[in-house]
């Protein structure tokens, strides 16, 4: 079975999931709970203001809201935690920023109120799920055995990325991954930034809110992330938004296609690094695992770091603090994207995939369905 690296035992977030549920009447039921696998549904994942599927907090009750949030905090590390608190929160901001007028065909288009969960099975049957997502947080968690074994699609994202705070600093949810990214860019030297550096970033991470990616992927246009396709006039304004976005950046076709995914990854790797730079990609790497707990996430960095010439490193754009820019970290079944090209370079999102393990991976389901050859697991 493929596992995200780690054997934290599952007690917490089963504890957590189950005390949700408790708290629920049945219509609320009805919209968060769905049987496992429902794999047409579980592996939908959204980044976008989209309606994400599950019961939203804006439907919720005060404690039926902080059962939600203690779901999160049973898998996600501290900071982990304040990071998606913040990002949820930030809606406010953004919408401040945007003057108080983004609807996307909804009442509002900003709501730090419209993120959803839905937990699919039973948290104490043998394999069962949880996803919580809105604008820009998508969090996807597995357990099977009583252990949690999936914690991919991870995505935050972060707009604005950099916003003032009273006195001399910035709030930068995100500001981390940035920091450490261009940091590693800049220690490249000729031969290296050869291998590594790209002249344009895309518009966004490549590999999308696709369920699985595969070689040739390219970033999807931004009407296509979105729960449904919007009416002629909203769909149209969004075509525009990506075609001048793209304009702004001079992307072009063949910069695509050179930050195209393959399988095979593209960027300098980790054995051509030196040691000081192979300290920068592993610190860069736990920025993005150090997501989730301490339990999952040690395992995962001590594989990445023993594997670590296997790893490689792209980055796309400008090495120069509030430009467009781009990077990716990729090689052992693992995919990090970091994008931040949006709004002349302050919008930023960001991924950690597991190509074999997100959703609980290929071999988890083939497991159940063999395990259940006959039943309905229709909704």
């Amino acid at each position: 079975m493929a596992s995200a690296g780690g054997d934290l035992r599952g007690d917490a977030t089963t504890a957590a999931a189950r005390h949700l549920i408790e708290l629920l009447d049945d219509g609320q039921r009805e919209a968060a709970c769905w049987p496992f696998p429902s794999d047409d549904e579980r592996r939908l994942w959204f980044f976008t203001p989209t309606d994400h599927g599950g019961l939203p907090l804006a439907d919720m009750s005060p404690r039926q809201y902080r059962a939600t949030m203690q779901l999160l905090a049973s898998v996600l590390s501290a900071p982990g935690y304040v990071t998606a608190s913040l990002i949820i929160g930030q809606e406010n901001v953004l919408d401040h920023l945007e003057g108080f007028r983004v609807d996307f065909g909804r009442a509002r288009g900003r709501d730090p109120l419209l993120y959803w969960v839905r937990i699919f099975g039973e948290p104490d049957q043998r394999t069962w799920s949880w996803r919580f997502g809105g604008h820009h947080l998508s969090l996807h968690v597995t357990v099977h055995d009583g252990r949690i074994v999936s914690t991919t699609p991870c995505f935050m994202g972060a707009d604005p990325a950099a916003a003032p705070l009273l006195g001399p600093h910035l709030h930068r949810p995100l500001g981390g991954a940035e920091d450490l990214g261009r940091e590693l860019a800049r220690s490249l030297d000729a031969s290296q930034r050869e291998a590594a550096l790209r002249p344009v970033p895309p518009v966004d991470i490549v590999g999308a809110n696709r369920s699985r990616v595969d070689d040739g992927d390219r970033p999807l246009p931004l009407p296509l992330v979105w729960r449904g396709r919007f009416e002629a006039q909203l769909d149209a304004r969004l075509h525009s938004m990506q075609t001048d976005a793209e304009a702004s950046l001079g992307l072009t076709a063949a910069h695509l296609d050179d930050l195209a995914f393959h399988h095979r990854p593209a960027g300098v790797a980790g054995r051509d690094l030196g040691p000081d730079q192979r300290e920068l990609l592993v610190e860069t790497i736990g920025v993005y695992v150090g997501r989730i707990a301490d339990g999952l996430a040690d395992p995962v960095l001590a594989r990445l770091t023993a594997g670590i010439e296997e790893l490689h490193f792209l980055w796309a754009g400008s090495l120069e603090p509030g430009d467009p820019h781009y990077y990716r970290i990729q090689g052992l079944d693992q995919l990090i994207e970091y994008d931040n090209a949006q709004r002349g370079g302050n919008h930023v999102h960001t991924v950690w995939r597991d190509l074999t393990a997100d959703f609980g991976g290929d071999p988890l389901a083939a497991h159940y369905v063999a395990g259940h050859a006959g039943s309905d697991h229709s909704h």
